[in-house]
């Protein structure tokens, strides 16, 4: 049973947010459904120590949503799985009347939440998506959170023993069907990572093998 409360932190609880669970719940396995509760909580949490403003069930629905694409539900998809939980939560967010305006907040945030450099100039909760997904998969910022609300995080959601060795085997699992996506991004690492005959695309060479002159 999820609980209520996290380290001070509320776990969402409207009719929306566990009819969002439950989806979710029933298409991810334990490993990328407590990896999403972590994150929110961890989001949460940082938001908390900035002071930033933020809408907490979009950034539940967010952090929700941002791994669903590494699904076996997306196995025939040559998009990027950010694309793919983004376009998810959107039609989920959607078929419950969500404003378009809130989608595009967890569109942004959810197709994002891999990409370095940029959520942390957009709205808060695109921004502490980010920051919870690196927390829980690369201890991005690690130091910032207390040993109380680390442990109080892993108490409510554990985390695996062998977590690290089976997330990168779940970024692998939802990706290798589509190399090319993750070109430009650091996901071509995990497939690096557990495939040898996996080829980086070189975008020097593409330049200089492009047809124009000079």
């Amino acid at each position: 049973m999820t609980p209520r409360e996290v380290s001070g932190i509320r776990i969402p609880d409207s009719q929306l947010a566990r009819e969002l669970a439950e989806f979710v719940r029933d298409t991810e396995s334990d490993l990328l459904y407590n990896h999403s509760l972590r994150c929110y909580c961890w989001g949460c949490l940082a938001g908390r120590r900035k002071a930033l403003k933020y809408d907490a069930e979009l950034l539940y629905a967010a952090s929700m949503f941002h791994d669903i694409g590494l699904t076996s539900k997306y196995e025939n998809s040559e998009l990027r799985f950010e694309v793919d939980g983004a376009n998810a939560a959107g039609d989920f967010l959607r078929s419950h009347g969500i404003s378009e305006a809130d989608i595009e907040t967890v569109w942004n945030a959810v197709a994002l939440h891999s990409t370095p450099g940029i959520p942390q100039f957009m709205r808060a909760e695109i921004a502490l998506v980010q920051t919870g997904a690196g927390m829980d998969v690369a201890g991005r910022g690690y130091d910032e959170f207390t040993d109380a609300e680390r442990q109080a995080v892993l108490a409510a959601f554990p985390r695996e023993d062998d977590f690290k060795s089976r997330i990168i085997d779940a970024f692998y699992q939802g990706m290798k069907h589509r190399p090319a996506s993750t070109t430009g991004t650091f996901n071509d690492d995990f497939l690096a990572h557990k495939d040898p005959h996996f080829q980086r695309v070189d975008m020097c060479a593409v330049i200089y093998a492009s047809k124009w002159q000079g």
